[in-house]
């Protein structure tokens, strides 16, 4: 396992459409692997392929405290949306900047899993906004394009 770049808005790769996992190999297995380390890495609740430089559609998700909600999909297709939520969002490719954004509040999404089983997923809340906002990547949409109003700076402290 390796941690991999992030890419930064700006960059090209990440207003690109994904192409769809046909099967796993042995090579998206280790890029499987390496976006969770880097996701973790990065103190993120999402990551998608994009995001590292790679043009498939694999998203991983953990909005748990502790690690055991950790979510690979491959190929999501978002089924149904109901309900609405507005509330602060920020993404690892947009460092330091938060904005405002309405999501839906319950999302079902049909997705394939590291081994190619399909499965459904339902989130709500934080959840249900990470399945949003990660599958947006795959299609080439920063959450940037969704913010009501202005961007603002995050107040963190850097662990440098």
């Amino acid at each position: 396992m390796a941690l991999r770049q992030i890419r930064v808005q700006g960059d090209t790769i990440l207003e690109k459409e994904c192409r769809k996992v046909d099967e796993v190999t042995p090579k998206i297995r280790d890029l499987i692997e390496d976006m969770i380390e880097t996701m973790y890495d990065a103190n993120g609740v999402g990551l998608a392929a994009p995001q590292v430089g790679v043009l498939k559609q694999i998203v991983v998700i953990d909005t748990s405290a502790d690690g055991e909600g950790l979510y690979v999909l491959i190929n999501p297709e978002i089924l149904e949306t109901s309900g609405s939520q507005t509330g602060e969002e920020g993404c690892l490719s947009v460092p330091g900047m938060s904005g405002v954004v309405t999501r839906p509040d319950y999302v079902k999404v049909k997705a394939y899993d590291e081994n190619m089983e399909e499965f459904i997923l339902e989130g709500t809340e934080l959840l249900a906004r990470a399945i949003c906002h990660e599958t947006d990547h795959l299609h080439g949409k920063l959450y940037t394009e969704l913010v009501e109003g202005e961007l603002h700076r995050v107040n963190y402290e850097e662990e440098e």
